[in-house]
């Protein structure tokens, strides 16, 4: 069983690099679903055929599905969110508040979730390759499974008091419905969920950019949360590259110059992960002949289902109460290490080598003290911020 997940920027073109990784896995006689977890779908487009909130089967061994999480949230877990605005306010806490209070943070991010790894365990298919929200969303997606179980674990821990006045209101409200009685059982299986996500063996997660500055410095934000939560990336899908024989217009020779110096910034920045390239196209490849050959351009006689990077990119361990940053650089020969951070960044020097790397916020408001290169590694020492 595989499950591969494509993220980047609204716009880099993931809906139709996802769409066309199932379009080619289901060519090699692999059962795949493609699935979009983003409410503005596109996928419909893509592919060039109406879906559905269920699978569809748009070619042999190919399925394809839009989940709606909207009203099954909103019928659900709309009702038991009434219910603890209710709770709250008659211990006293003000309306606006109270409201606030009772929204569990995540649950579309959540639901979405459970289907695919519902649709990934059943058996059915072989491969779920999932279009993703554009990058912010995606990951608030991903972290979903850490923060929900640590409110989910506040709710389970009221009061007896507190808990004494919600049961009364919710049977009142929906007689035979313990809404709250079924959170540890959610619980379960969002550490489940983990689980799967984070198993190299099964999940790999992508990042789709174009050669452009504002895009390869989100999908570096992007991977750097990935490395964090410790998800699985195996390779970065370089999309929409002029190909050389433009070169004869001058404003296209221009741009190709421009691509140039941002390719050159993604290999030195992705690296080690594996690169693939994907040329602009003169139309809209839409339609699944059209997925098909972009699949085959992108990936040639390499199966996209395949994991294409089995190794740690990048690590951030605790030691004490300083942090680790452990890049592996390993075509890069040791030299002098030099390091500049600026906020949210770090700037890594070692020989000819420059790079920029985005922080999380939990290195953001540390300093930078020390960095070292060793056996084709860079480490990076955060410390605690000064106190005055």
């Amino acid at each position: 069983m595989r499950l591969i997940l494509y993220t980047g920027k609204g716009g880099v073109g993931k809906t139709t690099i996802a769409a066309a990784s199932g379009m080619r896995s289901a060519e090699l006689g692999f059962r795949t679903l493609v699935v979009s977890t983003d409410i503005a779908h596109s996928l419909a487009d893509v592919i060039g055929m109406p879906l559905e909130a269920r699978p569809v089967e748009i070619a042999p061994n190919l399925w394809a599905q839009e989940i709606n999480v909207l009203e099954e949230v909103r019928n659900y877990w709309g009702k038991l969110q009434e219910y603890l605005a209710m709770a709250l306010e008659k211990q006293g806490v003000n309306g606006a508040i109270a409201e606030e209070l009772a929204v569990i943070p995540g649950m579309e991010e959540v639901v979405s979730l459970l289907h695919i790894r519902k649709q990934a365990m059943e058996g059915e298919f072989d491969r779920v390759v999932v279009d993703a929200a554009p990058t912010g969303e995606t990951m608030r997606l991903l972290t979903m499974p850490e923060s929900f179980q640590w409110y989910a674990g506040r709710i389970i821990n009221w009061s007896e008091r507190t808990m004494g006045l919600v049961k009364p209101i919710i049977r009142a409200l929906a007689p035979g419905t313990d809404v709250l009685a079924l959170l540890p059982k959610l619980m379960e299986e969002i550490k489940a969920l983990r689980d799967v996500l984070t198993d190299r063996t099964i999940s790999s997660y992508r990042v789709v950019v174009n050669p452009e500055k504002m895009v390869i410095k989100e999908a570096e934000r992007a991977l750097s949360y990935l490395f964090l939560f410790q998800y699985p990336v195996d390779a970065v899908i370089v999309n929409r590259v002029l190909p050389p024989e433009l070169s004869v217009d001058p404003f296209l020779r221009h741009m190709q110059e421009i691509q140039k110096g941002y390719l050159k910034t993604i290999e030195n920045t992705f690296r080690p992960l594996p690169l693939w390239y994907v040329s602009q196209y003169d139309r809209e490849m839409v339609g699944l002949e059209a997925l098909s050959q972009l699949a085959q351009d992108c990936f040639g006689a390499e199966d996209p289902g395949q994991i294409f990077y089995t190794g740690q990119a990048q690590e951030i361990v605790q030691e004490g109460e300083n942090y680790l940053l452990r890049l592996p650089l390993p075509w890069v020969e040791k030299d002098k290490v030099s390091i500049t951070k600026r906020g949210d960044e770090l700037f890594v020097t070692i020989g000819n080598f420059k790079r920029e790397i985005m922080l999380p916020n939990v290195l953001t408001l540390r300093r930078a003290t020390r960095a070292r290169f060793s056996a084709g590694v860079l480490e990076v020492q955060f410390s605690p911020p000064t106190t005055t």
